[in-house]
């Protein structure tokens, strides 16, 4: 029998072998309920040719060439993705709305005899749960953890150093790993950055992972990582919550900045792509001059007048819009092993105030 089911909880989803995504290809990457496999009853074309049949031909011929298409599609997932499945898989269907392509998997699965559930509502239901933990300001869901915010000048190394506190234990959450993006102008990654929905609903299952009364440690960002957007009620929390503030020197940073952008440096016409995207605030003569620092391979020299010139003064900007820092501390990143354990129990030590 099909159990029909809404629960979405944390722990009912780790109770199914496998969540099962019926949806086409293109439905899938914008969005799925992330550790999701793709097994679609319809792919893109088939979709549309359907879609295509129902709405300016007949109905009837739609139906049975749909029909026709998700036998053989389902088919062969029995033979080749499910193949090896013994009788005790239990897999979570779902599909848009939990309407006729899940039903239509789930049902074959029955036959089997697996002892399948099918998500009502589909996919609708996980986006409506994304939607009130991370959208609605109103919404009874569960509350966000305390955020602290880990805060800086651009080079001193605040996802570098996330990394470092959740190696000794602490809460962290990881925008810019979940956005596949470095939060500035040379931020891109060689990962593509994810669909807005695809990066709510990873922010969504990375939130549900934390204690609510633990303080979670974030790196403060913009209201943008990349392309992608914060959803308001994160936005809204991490422009209240405390700060603690990392400091490096210039040379330092400049240092760990060109190690840490070593691809991008390495390729000359990336670098004076982005070089070009620069705000012409900043002056063309000056934007020229740092292209030619790039095209002279001055890396260095390019470095330290970006950090200086550019992103300093914005840091500076947005820092006096908010309260002081809660602790100030010398980056993790820079200096001896002594002094980087002392500033990770400074770190610890804010935390837990």
């Amino acid at each position: 029998m099909i159990r029909l089911t809404t629960d979405l909880e944390p722990d009912a989803r780790a109770g199914y072998d496998a969540l099962i995504d019926v949806r086409s290809p293109a439905e899938f990457a914008e969005d799925h309920i992330p550790g999701a496999i793709n097994l679609p009853v319809l792919d893109d074309a088939q979709r549309a040719e359907v879609g295509t049949e129902y709405v300016q031909g007949s109905k009837f011929r739609a139906r049975r060439r749909g029909a026709g298409l998700v036998a053989r599609n389902i088919a062969a997932h029995l033979e080749g993705p499910l193949g090896e499945r013994e009788g005790g898989f239990k897999p979570l269907v779902y599909c848009w709305r939990g309407g006729q392509r899940s039903h239509a998997m789930a049902t074959v699965m029955d036959q089997v005899g697996w002892p399948v559930a099918q998500l009502s509502g589909g996919y609708q239901t996980w986006r409506r749960r994304v939607l009130a933990r991370l959208y609605d300001g109103e919404s009874e869901a569960a509350p966000l953890p305390p955020l602290v915010l880990l805060d800086g000048p651009t080079g001193v190394g605040k996802t570098a150093v996330l990394a470092l506190m959740a190696e000794r234990g602490a809460a962290v959450l990881d925008l810019e790993g979940l956005a596949a993006h470095r939060g500035s102008l040379f931020g891109a990654t060689a990962e593509a950055q994810p669909p807005q929905k695809l990066f709510d609903s990873r922010l969504a299952v990375a939130l549900e992972g934390l204690d609510p009364t633990r303080p979670v440690l974030v790196e403060a960002e913009a209201s943008r990582i990349g392309a992608l957007t914060l959803p308001p009620r994160l936005w809204a929390a991490m422009k209240a919550a405390p700060r603690i503030a990392l400091t490096g020197s210039l040379e330092d940073r400049t240092a760990f900045s060109r190690a840490a952008y070593a691809e991008i440096a390495a390729d000359p016409a990336a670098l004076d792509a982005v070089l070009s995207r620069l705000p012409l605030r900043l002056g063309r003569a000056v934007i020229e001059r740092w292209r030619g620092l790039a095209r002279a391979g001055d890396l260095s020299a390019l470095i330290a007048e970006l950090l200086e010139t550019h992103y300093d003064p914005a840091y500076r900007r947005a820092a006096s819009k908010y309260e002081a820092p809660v602790a100030v501390v010398a980056s993790p990143v820079f200096g001896s092993e002594v002094a980087r354990d002392a500033s990770l129990a400074a770190i610890e030590a804010a935390l837990a105030r």
